[in-house]
């Protein structure tokens, strides 16, 4: 099976290349993430269509594609957060265990959640409690239900909740009201929270939509340097396409609930994003102000294509 964008001339990298490199029709042994001929329905509106794909440890892959394309809907079927369809509906399963198949959750899918760290694109903070007590709820899937309910956490977790918020440059804020933080502020800390769970992936639902260039360049870069650091796997659904190529490996394109293209970031360019969008496309998809205004690699690599 090889891949499935419709543009000859994507990049330097052949049709072969890619294939072996990341269109994985069979689950390999070692698969972070393994989707499996997933299917979803809304109402009789398709929004994912026999969907199969692989993602092995230790990759930074981007889900691009117009909204409505299925790439959040993909995201919180692979965190269990929502269930394929019960007839056909195919299976997913993230560190060698089966999160869902057919409309069925696994009966013990809230510990394979406490594997999985879910970033939300508003944050899902509790803005009345302090940044450090939203950091340690990060916890809560690795510990007695009963210390959860009462909010005791150790001295353990209270200094790794601290070391992870010194790791996104928030230690100083430990103690602030999460509702007085900016957005940008606030979704540093979500990705603390999930450093703290200690997850082994992390699945980012468009962190960086509702900030401004250089908060979400820092987002990025904290995302980037996690993957790069500390070896876990992140998949991020982004709308501004020069930041899939500057920070990830891959690219998985959606369309109508389908995957259009999977290979290279590098290889994106603006004819195969103009057959992607359609209508939809943007300028702000192709180029963040701030990549216009310092030519950075990604603004060189489509300028090249």
């Amino acid at each position: 099976m090889g891949l499935t964008h419709p543009v000859s001339n994507l990049g330097r990298t052949s049709n072969a290349a890619m294939h072996r490199l990341f269109n994985q029709t069979e689950k390999p042994m070692n698969a972070a993430i393994h989707v499996d001929r997933l299917n979803k329905t809304f109402a009789r509106k398709t929004a994912l269509v026999d969907l199969a794909l692989s993602i092995q440890p230790g990759e930074m892959v981007a889900l691009i594609g117009a909204s409505g394309s299925g790439k959040s809907t993909l995201l919180r079927h692979m965190a269990g957060l929502a269930r394929c369809d019960r007839n056909n509906g195919g299976s997913v399963q993230v560190l060698g265990r089966e999160v869902q198949a057919s409309g069925h959750l696994n009966g013990n899918v809230r510990r394979l959640r406490a594997d999985i760290g879910y970033i939300f694109q508003q944050f899902n903070l509790v803005n009345r409690l302090s940044v450090l007590d939203n950091v340690l709820l990060g916890c809560l899937g690795r510990m007695p239900g009963w210390r959860g309910n009462l909010g005791l956490f150790n001295t353990q977790e209270n200094q790794r909740a601290m070391e992870s918020l010194d790791r996104v440059g928030l230690a100083d804020l430990a103690q602030q009201r999460a509702s007085t933080l900016s957005g940008g502020q606030q979704q540093r800390v979500a990705i603390a929270r999930a450093l703290t769970q200690r997850a082994e992936v992390i699945l980012a639902d468009e962190p960086i939509a509702s900030l401004d260039p250089e908060s979400a360049r820092k987002v990025m870069e904290i995302l980037a340097d996690i993957n790069r650091r500390d070896g876990k796997t992140v998949v991020v659904t982004l709308h501004q396409v020069d930041y899939a190529v500057r920070y990830c490996q891959r690219a998985i394109a959606l369309k109508a609930g389908r995957i259009h293209f999977d290979g290279a970031a590098s290889a994106l360019n603006p004819t195969f994003l103009n057959d992607l969008y359609g209508a939809d496309l943007d300028t702000s998809l192709l180029f963040s102000d701030k990549a216009r205004n310092v030519g950075s690699p990604a603004t060189l690599a489509f300028a090249r294509a």
